[in-house]
């Protein structure tokens, strides 16, 4: 645990591998959670329509555990989407969202 899930319009000037590697050591570098448990993921769309003029997008699904305190969440949106902003631009939408996973309901092998 966490996942975290990048999606893509297919038109990213850098190749995913590269996306994938940024996110995964931002995540970790916030020491937010160990580094053993991170699993990051990303799927690309080639159809897509957006209406702010901007030539594609990434979005960043951050799946944590329940129990974190808002600042910590602030801070792991915060230092993912600055990671975005880096490697990608100002020409795509970019955009992060934290959920929780209860426990309760929660399960993996």
């Amino acid at each position: 645990m966490p996942h975290f899930i990048i999606e893509h319009s297919d038109n990213l000037h850098i190749q995913t591998e590269e996306l994938v590697a940024t996110i995964h050591q931002a995540a970790i570098g916030t020491a937010l959670f160990d580094l053993t448990t991170v699993k990051t993921r990303a799927n690309s769309f080639s159809h897509f329509q957006l209406g702010n003029g901007k030539a594609g997008f990434v979005h960043i699904q951050a799946h944590i555990m329940t129990g974190r305190e808002i600042e910590q969440k602030q801070r792991l949106s915060d230092t993912l989407l600055y990671a975005l902003e880096d490697i990608v631009g100002d020409d795509y939408q970019l955009s992060v969202h934290i959920y929780d996973l209860m426990p309760e309901i929660y399960r993996k092998n």
